[in-house]
């Protein structure tokens, strides 16, 4: 049994295993309806139970059409519907769940409750998001890349903004994959000095810089994600915006980048805060592709966790 819990702890051999399997899978339903299954249906039969204490668009769809695509069935349950940790506890709830399901996707806040879940659950754990990893995300951010641009290893990925949850990610993934990452961000927003440190003994290049147009100088991949949270206050969203609105990508900036740079966005985008238009709908943007491969990365990221 294997948890998809962060990127860091999956060991690199299957990251590039699931990333090879996700392409496979894509390029096998080219030109398919996208209501129709796979011809390989490895989850028929089994039920999926989607957890979602935080909302959700990208991640709510992609898993339940995923799900489908390869024969299965999805529980969708809300944090309102379970109370996880209210009355029952999240050990217990783990224990419940795993007599009626195969596997588990968690949305959750708190990384603590991720790791109760999979500690408890005798079914494969996947983390779809906590306030401190993306790893799904982020997974289907090498494949896009690879996509466009062959094998990332090697390449330079510039983060513009806040060092969050899905940054933290970039830095799991930059010492696992062998890219190099610089942030360009204020110093109050810098990523967790413990996720740097990871990427760097792995041997990854990690920078801070401050100034985002010498950031940005020979990047091969720009990524940006909004500056503020919708559990944010007023106040502290107009101190972010103060605090970031130098980092903001836009065609200027990108300008500074390899002609030939990528630009990502993991959604949803506030437009004209943290990137324009302009390069969200530019050339350069590869957003579309990037959320379509959400879908493709999690199926294979499933596939890996049941062993189908």
């Amino acid at each position: 049994m294997n948890h998809f819990l962060d990127i860091h702890t999956t060991d690199p051999a299957d990251l590039r295993a699931i990333i090879d399997q996700a392409s496979a899978m894509k390029r096998a339903r080219q030109g398919r309806p996208k209501g129709t299954p796979d011809d390989d249906r490895p989850l028929a039969g089994r039920m999926v139970a989607l957890i979602f204490e935080k909302p959700s668009t990208r991640t709510r769809v992609s898993f339940d059409v995923g799900v489908r695509q390869m024969g299965g069935q999805t529980m969708v349950l809300s944090g309102q519907d379970m109370q996880l940790g209210h009355g029952e506890t999240i050990a217990d709830t783990a224990r419940v769940m795993s007599r009626y399901v195969d596997l588990i996707m968690i949305r959750t806040f708190d990384e603590s409750v991720l790791a109760e879940m999979a500690d408890h659950a005798s079914v494969p754990v996947i983390n779809g998001l906590t306030d401190r990893s993306h790893p799904c995300q982020i997974m289907a951010d090498v494949m896009t890349f690879e996509e466009h641009r062959g094998p990332i290893a090697g390449k330079k990925v510039v983060w513009a903004g806040d060092g969050n949850n899905v940054c933290s990610s970039f830095l799991h993934a930059a010492g696992q994959f062998g890219f190099d990452l610089t942030f360009t961000g204020p110093m109050q927003l810098d990523p967790d000095p413990e996720y740097v440190g990871f990427a760097r003994r792995k041997g990854a290049r990690v920078t801070i810089e401050r100034d985002p147009a010498r950031a940005v100088e020979g990047a091969d991949l720009v990524v940006a994600d909004t500056w503020v949270s919708m559990h944010d206050s007023q106040s502290s969203k107009e101190r972010r915006h103060n605090m970031l609105r130098p980092y903001q990508v836009n065609a200027e900036l990108m300008g500074k980048a390899k002609p030939d740079a990528l630009f990502m966005h993991c959604l949803p985008a506030h437009r004209g805060e943290e990137v324009t238009s302009e390069v969200m709908d530019g050339p350069q943007s590869v957003i579309w592709d990037e959320a379509e491969n959400r879908l493709h990365a999690q199926k294979a990221i499933m596939r890996w966790c049941l062993g189908v």
